[in-house]
């Protein structure tokens, strides 16, 4: 999919403890900005940790849900996503926050299992049917 340019601004839904944040804070650049959204405190504190200790001045972090992000509309370039997505319990809600705050144009770069319909349990517990 490429990498991210200087000077985009990257949104990351449910950051964690930043790893994905950090790299994208990278490729963007000193003109660029990250908002690192997580709905937990100590997520949020240790993605601002790893970039104080990384010396990336652009990462900014938000306490707020996928449902209803905290963040203006269209001002991003970038939604990011990895493996947070599925455990949102509106996930239609959530696409409508993504295409809420991109950017016309604005891409969306997710890592992600959603299903719609119930698994059978035949393919819950078949390993080859979920890794690569």
């Amino acid at each position: 999919m490429g990498k991210l340019k200087r000077g985009e601004v990257v949104l990351d839904l449910g950051c964690g403890a930043g790893f994905d944040s950090l790299i994208a804070a990278r490729q963007v650049g000193d003109t660029g900005r990250v908002i690192s959204v997580d709905m937990t405190p100590a997520m949020l504190d240790k993605t601002l940790r790893g970039a104080q200790d990384l010396g990336l001045k652009n990462v900014e972090a938000r306490l707020g849900y996928l449902e209803t992000l905290p963040v203006e509309d269209s001002c991003i370039d970038v939604v990011i996503s990895n493996g947070v997505i599925n455990l949102t319990p509106d996930k239609v809600q959530a696409m409508r926050e993504v295409w809420r705050v991109l950017k016309p144009g604005g891409r969306f770069r997710i890592a992600d299992i959603i299903v719609h319909l119930p698994v059978p349990q035949s393919a819950r517990d078949d390993i080859e049917l979920w890794s690569g």
